[in-house]
């Protein structure tokens, strides 16, 4: 989340604009989209597509500042062709600012998408954070504040207001980091994912911290990937920076710095995001190898992304080819498992059909009872379902497309996989982010389990109860 240059550039506007080309797909290479130059990349994971957000690059050729207007959004659903869907948002999204497209990023909650943007507002000040909200990944997008998240006048905000990066941890606490000159912040952000709760602090242990922070949850651990400029082995010079990361084992920390991830790349700002898709880590940044490319017309790249054993990530190969195709099967490589299983639950509305779980439904929306709909109006809390085989099936993916009748019924607070273990039930190990968005088939990875049961517990929102259109479970 980053496009700025150092602190002695103020960018200025220019008027050229190049003609935007859209819903192309391209050929796997990095980068991956070379019709225009694209910035400052956010990766977010919904059902079996991959989304980039991204600002975009219109600095003239020798141009010497950022001129960047509108954002745009790719996507895959292989990780390695990649579509163009357009601007889906733009400086005018925000009636109160008036340049500026900087770096965002997207995150689902309650069914909605909400686009947490860097951008310059019209008042006193420089840059701001504003956050706009929509219905689905591809919008459209609308300004959900009517003003600024962040600006100056917030209490302890950073030297640069830009770079958010937001977190929603598996009790429904979404956390917003931010900021650029060396000033990390943080900060609660309320259930609305509009107002912010508590006071800004600034955290500790991101080690030679510059801007551009990105958070992610694996296997219980925070990690925070940030841009560093310093030349204690991160670049050779300071007008380049590297990806550096450190981990918690709190969301506000403190955290602890251990290593690089990314190393310098052809342009002088380096800015990342980290996603799991379809079982297979992926990082997605910036660089300038686009033909014509240069620091002010960058072009987003992608590539595999590998853990150690004890956590911590390898450093990451930059490519030029990107990764190998990764198509997730519509939702699960294999056989889906679902409908030869007997399912069971812990409660089902009399009006509801708990057959609908396994059917082979393909449901239209989070709306659609065209093919039964499973509910459990009106328990709260935690309520499950479970599949139970004869004989026991090697199983590491799983996909649920979750009902919501708008009304008593509405989507998850939360979801986990369990397996029973030959005498209790355990949680899956490995187990990705279990999705909650709606409209969408969410998709779960996990280590393969051999089991004769498996169990999707699911925690509703305060007031409402739970459902679900179509649960699969996936053979390895």
């Amino acid at each position: 989340m980053s496009r700025r240059r150092w602190p002695a550039a103020v960018c200025a506007l220019v008027t050229a604009a190049a003609a935007t080309a859209v819903a192309t797909p391209a050929q796997a290479a990095n980068p991956i989209i070379t019709s225009i130059y694209t910035a400052d990349p956010a990766p977010l994971v919904v059902g079996n597509t991959m989304y980039i957000y991204a600002g975009r690059d219109e600095a003239a050729a020798g141009g010497t500042n950022f001129v960047m207007r509108e954002w745009h959004v790719l996507s895959s659903t292989d990780a390695a062709t990649w579509t163009d869907q357009g601007a889906k948002a733009n400086i005018a999204t925000f009636g109160w600012a008036g340049a500026d497209a900087w770096a965002g990023e997207v995150e689902p909650r309650n069914g909605k998408y909400y686009w947490y943007t860097s951008i310059n507002g019209n008042g006193a000040g420089w840059m701001n954070i504003g956050v706009a909200v929509g219905d689905s990944p591809l919008g459209p997008f609308t300004d959900a504040k009517g003003g600024p998240l962040i600006s100056d006048s917030t209490a302890n905000s950073s030297g640069l207001n830009i770079d958010p990066t937001v977190f929603v941890d598996d009790d429904g606490q979404a956390y917003m980091y931010w900021g650029g000159y060396w000033g990390p912040r943080a900060v609660r952000l309320a259930s609305n994912m509009i107002d912010t709760v508590g006071s800004v602090v600034t955290p500790t242990g991101l080690t030679n911290y510059w801007e551009a922070p990105w958070m992610f949850k694996r296997n219980g651990l925070y990690y925070m990937m940030y841009a560093a400029n310093d030349t204690g082995g991160c670049v050779t010079n300071s007008n380049y920076a590297c990806q550096r990361y450190a981990t918690a084992t709190n969301p506000m920390g403190p955290w602890t710095h251990r290593g690089i991830v990314l190393g310098q790349v052809s342009s002088t700002t380096n800015h990342a995001g980290i996603v799991e898709f379809n079982g297979q880590w992926y990082i997605v940044y910036h660089n300038a190898n686009a033909p014509g490319g240069g620091n002010f017309r960058r072009s987003v790249a992608v590539d595999r992304l590998y853990f150690n054993a004890d956590g911590t990530i390898q450093q990451v190969v930059q490519t030029t080819t990107g990764p190998p195709p990764n198509p997730g099967g519509g939702g699960g490589s294999g056989t889906n498992l679902g409908p030869s299983a007997t399912a069971s639950t812990s409660y089902v509305s009399a009006w509801e059909n708990l057959s609908a779980i396994n059917n082979g439904g393909t449901p239209a929306n989070s709306q659609d009872r065209s093919n039964l709909a499973y509910g459990n109006w009106p328990q709260q809390g935690t309520q499950w379902i479970e599949y139970q085989w004869p004989t026991a099936q090697s199983i590491n993916k799983s996909s649920v497309y979750w009902f919501d009748d708008n009304q008593g019924i509405d989507l998850p607070a939360s979801c986990a996989l369990q397996y029973w273990n030959g005498s209790q039930y355990v949680a899956v190990t490995g187990q990705s982010t279990c999705g909650v968005a709606g409209n969408v088939e969410n998709v779960i990875t996990f280590n393969t389990v051999n089991t004769t049961r498996l169990r999707l517990q699911i925690t509703s929102r305060s007031g409402y109860s739970t459902g679900v259109l179509e649960w699969k479970a996936f053979q390895s």
